[in-house]
């Protein structure tokens, strides 16, 4: 894990940390907020194996990618507390950053960005999912 530059929020979380944070604290949610096209068609984070279930709230809504002016209260209507431990996830860190800061802002005090997000950066092929992130950490994920 890594502190923050940005004062207020948890800071970065590597994929492998987040997991383990996800066994280990009873608190911990996953709120992946890419768009619903990449849900299905990309993947999703398959929190089964610690009895857990991902949150999808988009941060910006596709196709316009306009942010999503209802994305906090849809984290509410989750049922998510203030003092969860959220772990923010898209598809390479840029996004959720973004709302993990948003979140912090409202009050939420431990909100992390998973570093590299899902899929992370591009190989010299110009694909994701094999260098970094969540799928490349060979963390379990499921296609819908």
């Amino acid at each position: 894990m890594t502190q923050p530059s940005t004062p207020g929020y948890a800071g970065e979380i590597t994929p492998a940390e987040a997991w383990e944070r996800l066994a280990s604290d009873p608190s911990a949610k996953v709120i992946d907020v890419r768009t619903q096209a990449e849900w299905s068609f990309v993947g999703v984070p398959d929190l089964s194996p610690v009895g857990k279930q991902v949150l999808l709230v988009s941060w910006q809504v596709f196709p316009t990618m306009a942010r999503n002016d209802a994305f906090a209260a849809q984290v509410e209507a989750h049922g998510v507390r203030k003092d969860d431990t959220l772990l923010l996830l898209c598809r390479s860190g840029v996004r959720s950053r973004a709302a993990a800061e948003l979140l912090t802002q409202l009050g939420y005090t431990a909100a992390w960005n998973v570093t590299d997000g899902f899929e992370g950066p591009h190989d010299a092929a110009k694909h994701r999912g094999a260098m970094a992130g969540w799928k490349a950490s060979g963390l379990p994920w499921a296609q819908g």
